[in-house]
């Protein structure tokens, strides 16, 4: 990890087409500009977490439920086998 010290208006260019801009710095937060192309995808890290997060639970529940209906399936089956 590259630290840096920037103070209020003073920037990081990253790459040929990033550029990030420190807007403010008060004593609740940093305020931050981001200038790239669209293409870029700029995220919250914790914003990408949650999902993440959201996305592993509900393959889960997912794959819960597909067991639990072929159990269903198998023990009915086996039910009008006898």
């Amino acid at each position: 990890m590259l630290v840096l010290t920037r103070r209020a208006n003073e920037s990081i260019v990253i790459g040929d087409d990033i550029t990030v801009t420190i807007l403010a710095v008060t004593p609740s937060g940093v305020r931050v500009g981001i200038d790239a192309p669209r293409d870029k995808r700029i995220n919250r890290a914790e914003i990408v977490i949650a999902v993440s997060d959201a996305n592993q639970e509900a393959v889960q529940a997912s794959s819960d439920e597909s067991a639990e209906s072929q159990l269903l399936g198998a023990l009915g089956r086996a039910g009008t086998a006898s």
